[in-house]
């Protein structure tokens, strides 16, 4: 079966300065309607080259027509062989110098790509239904985005987020000290508009640098979330976190978890079922 013959329109091939160009792929609801009164919520899938692992199509599909989340366009964003220059955080590059081309990523995300998808599929103009996700090292990428453009992408999704990124790999506590995104939440003013959403796995990795028995992936992930809870952001309402027991740093655990994030961060409209027809 081809993929994306099946379930995706080929988008265009985007080129920016100093990046591979490389074309994004377009998934469009069941009963997608071009000419639909309410505007389709709009969400970026980064590494978008893995989404026939995660079954994203197939995924989306059966909680639209079951009514278990709002239909919505989807953009697959495909890495590139820069990915670990591109997924990086766009403010600081890691200990080892990587994370170079983050910003110009960023750009071409929040700059082209959504612009285009506005101009040429009905999709909600607002950044409160425009939404972006990705795992590992793309978790990390969706997380620095979103947060550095609150006006663009109003909720994020990260699975097995990088979250051990750092400036400082010298030793464990510096380590722990020097974890980039720790520091931006911490350094944030103002609280950014967004809804976060969180997965790890118990068995992402085996690493626990300062052997308090909980693997560093956890560790990343809860750590930043009470950063989070200290900035304001309340658990339940804008603030989840999904612990996959047994998960992996896998896309077959990613897939396993991605309902659960698709119907957090589109929950059901009545009005946007009843115009779609599902």
């Amino acid at each position: 079966m081809d993929f994306w013959r099946n379930w995706w329109r080929r988008g265009p091939v985007f080129r920016a300065r100093g990046l591979p160009p490389r074309r994004v792929t377009v998934y469009l609801p069941p009963g997608h309607v071009a000419a639909r009164a309410r505007p389709y919520p709009l969400l970026l899938a980064l590494d978008g080259q893995t989404m026939p692992a995660w079954r994203l199509a197939e995924t989306l599909d059966e909680l639209a027509r079951t009514g278990q989340m709002e239909p919505a366009v989807v953009a697959a964003v495909p890495a590139s062989a820069r990915r670990v220059d591109e997924y990086g955080t766009a403010d600081a590059l890691d200990f080892a110098g990587r994370g170079r081309h983050a910003k110009a990523f960023q750009e071409l995300l929040a700059d082209e790509v959504v612009p285009w998808l506005r101009q040429n599929h009905r999709v909600s103009p607002d950044a409160a239904h425009t939404g972006i996700f990705g795992a590992s090292m793309g978790g990390l990428c969706a997380l620095d985005t979103a947060w550095r453009r609150p006006q663009v992408f109003g909720f994020a999704g990260i699975f097995s987020g990088s979250l051990w990124w750092r400036a400082d790999d010298s030793s464990p506590a510096a380590q722990q000290a020097s974890r980039i995104m720790h520091r931006q939440v911490r350094a944030t003013a103002e609280r950014p508009a967004l809804r976060l959403w969180f997965q790890a796995g118990t068995r992402d990795e085996t690493e626990d640098r300062d052997g308090n028995g909980v693997i560093d992936a956890i560790q990343d992930t809860t750590e930043l979330m009470d950063e989070l809870v200290a900035k304001g952001f309340r658990p339940g309402h804008d603030l989840a976190y999904h612990e996959a027991a047994g998960g992996e740093h896998h896309e077959s655990t990613w897939a396993r978890a991605l309902p659960e994030f698709l119907r957090w961060a589109l929950p059901p409209s009545p009005s946007a079922t009843r115009s779609n027809g599902l």
